[in-house]
């Protein structure tokens, strides 16, 4: 495999590794906001904004946490025939698949940058009390999206050069 190609695995895998660990905290910020809503709502008047919050916050936390899952394995596997196969083979059979991953991912970042978009164009609020803009859930949503693009693309490259004899 070309070096640049290797470097930019490495790249791509220690941006997302770092980004994942820290998406990982935003857990500790969601868990903050809810039970800020929860004591609001038992103390004394309910706070509008806790919930939408919270839901941004997990927005957030999935999407950038995604690439991180995916390069840690964590994603799940039916292995029924897949855990009996040789490196080889699963890296062909990884390597084919991979295709159709990518083209999901392109297809829902080209409708989150559309949105993304219309959200900025327009000034889009969510629905209900708070009415918070749209806009930046959607900026991180089509980021995540593109970490997920970039972790797919160095796991090809991983799976070509296992069908090549190399390890990257």
């Amino acid at each position: 495999m070309p070096n640049f190609l290797i470097r930019y695995v490495h790249f791509v895998e220690k941006w997302n590794k770092r980004i994942g660990r820290v998406a990982m905290y935003l857990l500790f910020a969601l868990m903050a906001v809810l039970l800020w809503g929860a004591i609001s709502r038992a103390a004394w008047h309910p706070q509008i904004w806790t919930d939408e919050m919270g839901q941004f916050l997990l927005a957030g936390y999935f999407m950038l946490g995604g690439a991180y899952a995916l390069q840690m394995g964590s994603a799940v596997r039916m292995d029924v025939f897949y855990s009996n196969w040789s490196t080889r083979t699963k890296a062909l059979v990884d390597a084919v698949t991979i295709f159709a991953l990518l083209f999901y991912l392109a297809v829902l970042l080209w409708g989150g940058v559309e949105s993304t978009a219309y959200a900025l164009e327009y000034g889009e609020r969510k629905s209900g009390m708070w009415r918070p803009y749209m806009a930046p859930v959607k900026m991180v949503m089509c980021f995540g999206i593109v970490m997920m693009l970039a972790q797919c693309s160095a796991f090809f490259l991983r799976d070509v050069a296992k069908l090549r004899g190399q390890e990257i």
